[in-house]
């Protein structure tokens, strides 16, 4: 099994933007030194509480002071960018990392967001940006001929050479066909894991009940079945809360002391109230709105203890899912607990992977509908 580090990035409001900044750059830092495989950098726009709005930004700076691990948006909300630019920023990132890029995708789902850029996300209309984005983003990397694209929100061209050809399009990513594309889903039947099972994307999903994620990768599979695919457990991401600490008790009191605990009181219970998401968090669905709180995550959900009790836990997870191919530790502004949070990423690294190097994803048993055409 893989680990890696998703991160929206999350700090609390009073956080300067730049000392938060700072913060996700150090945590890269050490994320690479421990031997992480990738990390994900969310874009937010109008989110005091997940600040940052240019994951780029963080991933050209990390590229220069990582040596191996895999950095990319996750995502890049594509309704809010012309994807031709897109698509040659996404490709020199590449560039300059030598390779080391990953293309998250998503389509937004916050109403302030969609109000800043004019987006009808009520009505879907961010889902099908995302689609029409991300079409031509991958022909912009794959053709070679003059075309022009014609949709619904962007028209695109690939112009002819000019001048002697001292003017062309020439800017393609160095993974080739792309570098790999992921995609995060929230609702049992999301669009975009739909789209990580038609197409062959990596699935990630975020820090839902077991009954959630179990939707989600039967949705994957579906979705994959239906166009002639096999969706693959190794490609699946989860995220989740981790904290580690020498033991349990230490553990449970850095996390719900610290500011996994204030996140959560403060702001992810409280969105989830308003966007009636709470079933979402619930190991049954008896359990009253009101006895979610970071008490209940801490016991039922987050992955928190000592080596030994979080490896148990995600050996756990892995057996009622049947199964996913990296685990995703969700970011935390600990600017305040540097020392905690470093000690939480190393002994993830050092004591808990390695207990679980056993774990491997069987194949998926759905079986493809028809040929892919």
């Amino acid at each position: 099994m893989k680990y890696g580090l998703f991160t929206m990035p999350q700090h609390p409001p009073e956080r300067g933007l730049a000392e938060g900044h700072e913060w996700d750059l150090q945590v890269l830092r050490w994320a690479d030194g421990y031997g992480f495989n990738e990390a994900w950098i969310g874009e937010h726009h109008t989110c005091p509480w997940e600040p940052h709005p240019s994951p780029d930004l963080l991933i050209a700076q990390a590229i220069r002071e990582t040596k191996n691990i895999r950095l990319g948006p996750g995502g890049f909300l594509l309704p809010f960018h012309h994807p031709a630019e897109l698509a040659n920023r996404l490709a020199m990132l590449d560039h300059m990392s030598g390779g080391r890029i990953n293309f998250g995708v998503a389509a937004s789902s916050l109403a302030t967001d969609w109000a800043m850029f004019n987006v009808d996300g009520a009505s879907g209309q961010n889902r099908d940006m995302t689609r029409e984005a991300l079409d031509i983003i991958l022909k912009l990397w794959s053709e070679t001929e003059p075309f022009e694209y014609v949709g619904k929100f962007w028209t695109v061209r690939l112009p002819e050479a000019m001048f002697d050809g001292m003017l062309k399009p020439h800017i393609k990513p160095v993974q080739q066909p792309h570098p790999p594309i992921g995609v995060a889903g929230l609702s049992k039947k999301s669009d975009t894991l739909k789209l990580a099972g038609e197409r062959g994307y990596l699935p990630m999903s975020l820090n839902l009940n077991v009954n959630y994620l179990t939707a989600h990768w039967q949705t994957v599979e579906e979705s994959a079945a239906a166009v002639g695919r096999v969706a693959h457990r190794s490609d699946w991401r989860l995220a989740r809360e981790v904290f580690v600490a020498e033991t349990d008790a230490e553990a449970e009191r850095l996390a719900l002391k610290g500011m996994m605990g204030r996140m959560s009181r403060d702001y992810i219970l409280r969105i989830f109230e308003i966007f009636k998401f709470t079933d979402y968090l619930k190991h049954s669905p008896e359990v009253a709105d009101s006895d979610v709180t970071p008490e209940y995550l801490a016991k039922h959900n987050w992955l928190i203890g000592s080596p030994t009790t979080v490896a148990r836990k995600i050996e756990e997870l892995y057996d009622q899912l049947g199964g996913f191919g990296c685990l995703l530790a969700l970011g935390y502004d600990y600017i305040d607990q540097p020392e905690a949070w470093r000690n939480s990423m190393e002994l993830l690294a050092r004591e808990v992977m390695p207990k679980l190097r056993h774990l491997v994803p069987v194949e998926s048993r759905a079986k493809p509908r028809r040929a892919v055409g």
